[in-house]
């Protein structure tokens, strides 16, 4: 199955068609699809949803997705990746709205369909997405702050929309997977606060103990949870050492390694290369 990739921390653009030209696809990215006008159906992972004027849809990068339109259909698209958390959490320490999104992101139930079912929220969140298109192609002061904002502000309204709707019972064969992508979402979403990145805040937020969520994540994904934290980490520290804005013994500190030649040797060992031979390449 063909992959879309974006290399962009942040794309809003809107897409106005007749008919459907891509192929079922996935992404290495988050999706957020608004539709302004039209109707016909969203094919999401083999199941069929009848779209209209108002529906949005949420697609995380397992998803698997096309649309069969009916009548000239004109989609908003923001597209985004954990990256954008990253550069959030460094212009502010107050991003309280990085915990809406971590809910709708982990939750499956809110990508089964549209998220949004209120009226009065459908033209809200299209009034929003329009100044946020407006401003997303501008450069000037503070553009980007308020792009940043703009995307929080939709996703809130989204959030408090579907914490309205009916959600169905998992089936069985699902529950594992879903607890799992649960719990691997919330380390990617929080890659930069050392303290909810340790084992047993995470254990406890998901209501194991330290030894039995160690032992869940390796039998579900066949990679221990101390793995898949430090590759989440490495990977955050990959986009700090990009920025340039911080040093070697900074980002140690925001990742919670112990101090810069623990990161070093980490980082080193995983990577085959130096932090500091990665700035140079």
């Amino acid at each position: 199955m063909k992959r879309f990739n974006s290399y962009h921390s942040l794309n809003v653009f809107r897409l106005q068609l007749d008919k459907w030209e891509f192929p079922t696809h996935r992404h290495n990215f988050y999706e957020f699809i608004f539709v302004e006008k039209g109707h016909g159906n969203h094919i999401l992972n083999d199941t069929l949803f009848n779209y209209n004027a108002g529906d949005a849809f949420l697609l995380r990068p397992e998803d698997a997705h096309s649309f069969e339109i009916a009548e000239n259909t004109s989609f908003i698209f923001v597209k985004f990746t954990e990256q954008l958390f990253i550069e959030k959490l460094e212009g502010s320490k107050t991003a309280k709205w990085m915990e809406v999104i971590k809910t709708l992101l982990q939750n499956p139930s809110a990508v089964d369909g549209t998220l949004i079912t209120i009226e009065e929220d459908k033209k809200h969140i299209c009034s929003l997405l329009q100044i946020l298109l407006s401003e997303f192609s501008k450069t000037c002061t503070y553009s980007r702050e308020i792009v940043l904002e703009l995307f929080g502000a939709v996703m809130i309204m989204v959030a408090r929309s579907q914490s309205n709707a009916r959600h169905g019972e998992q089936c069985p064969s699902n529950m594992e997977l879903d607890k799992l992508n649960q719990i691997l979402g919330y380390t990617r979403l929080h890659a930069l606060d050392a303290d909810k990145m340790r084992i047993e805040n995470i254990a406890e937020l998901f209501a194991m103990s330290p030894n039995y969520i160690s032992i869940y994540v390796k039998k579900h994904s066949g990679v221990s949870i101390q793995q898949h934290i430090i590759q989440t980490k490495l990977k955050a520290a990959d986009q700090l050492l990009k920025t340039g804005r911080h040093n070697i013994n900074e980002i140690a500190s925001k990742l919670g390694f112990t101090d810069a030649s623990h990161f070093n040797k980490i980082y080193k060992k995983y990577k085959k290369i130096s932090p500091t031979g990665f700035i140079k390449s």
